[in-house]
């Protein structure tokens, strides 16, 4: 149980952060938000890492943070991209699509994971929910293609994010989130160059968006130690469940309308987390 709450923990810090991050976006430069707040994350993460003991070398773990931070990186950009552009209560669903398939697929196939008759139907039951969170009403289709295509890549980006981060372990205490942050400001860093002239946002935004990294990077961190208490598939699973709060955002404060599907979807995603929680019987 102490694995599943901390996954949810992590869904709940994701969502608020991409919430916050995808407003920003709108306010300023999409690369250079993302960058800012893999900057803020990284800050975040380093002192994190100095707090908590680490319980052997933890090169093994800071090896496999650096593709989890180009995941990252490559997400963000791609996820504030289609925001900026886009709905919200569309583009991130979809990006948690490929973020718990391809997880999920490796932890099965390669990693050995075998989960519960309970949680294999909470399994069952999330990517349909995710899909039907993430379509929009007919009226919006065309404007809402943009963000689904932004929210395909960014969910590759997810996936091996989570991917990666599952094999660090958390033998080396929080130090593959930090390793992961330095990934993710390199691989975004070129993209907010490449901007003419490169555009920085005003102070007040600056610090929201470092804000939001440190958020993003906490929700990192508490996937990490829901992995090691947890079946990778199922945390990953539980952890993609950060769609849910930009959709409740979305449609409470920024007024955007739900479709009947849409409504389906985050009945069903409720009813996984009930699955996927619960004890075996």
């Amino acid at each position: 149980m102490t694995g599943a709450l901390l996954a949810l923990g992590s869904a709940l810090c994701y969502g608020i952060a991409d919430v916050a991050g995808g407003l920003l976006s709108r306010r300023a430069d999409f690369r250079t938000v993302a960058f800012l707040g893999q900057a803020g994350g990284l800050v975040c993460a380093v002192v994190a890492a100095l707090l908590l003991p680490v319980r052997e070398s933890p090169w093994h773990g800071i090896a496999w943070g650096f593709p989890s931070g180009v995941g990252t990186g490559i997400a963000m950009v791609f996820l504030y991209r289609g925001i900026s552009r886009g709905t919200m209560s569309v583009v991130v669903p979809v990006s948690a699509v490929g973020g718990v398939a391809l997880p999920v697929l490796v932890g099965v196939i390669l990693l050995g994971d075998r989960p519960s008759l309970m949680a294999w139907t909470g399994i069952a039951v999330v990517l349909p929910a995710l899909w039907l969170v993430s379509r929009s009403r007919s009226d919006e289709r065309d404007r809402a293609r943009p963000a689904i295509a932004n929210g395909l890549v960014a969910s590759a980006g997810i996936g091996v994010q989570y991917l990666a981060l599952a094999q660090a372990g958390d033998e080396a205490g929080l130090w593959p989130v930090a390793a992961g942050r330095v990934a993710a400001v390199l691989t975004i860093a070129p993209m907010v160059v490449r901007s003419r002239p490169p555009r920085f946002p005003e102070a007040r935004t600056t610090v929201y968006a470092l804000v939001t990294g440190a958020v993003a990077a906490t929700a990192l961190a508490l996937y990490l130690l829901a992995t090691a208490r947890q079946l990778v598939v199922i945390a990953v699973v539980l952890s993609s469940l950060y769609p849910v709060v930009p959709v409740l955002w979305g449609v409470t404060a920024l007024r955007e309308r739900l479709s009947a599907g849409q409504v389906a979807g985050l009945v069903a995603a409720g009813a996984a987390v009930l699955l996927l929680t619960l004890p075996p019987p």
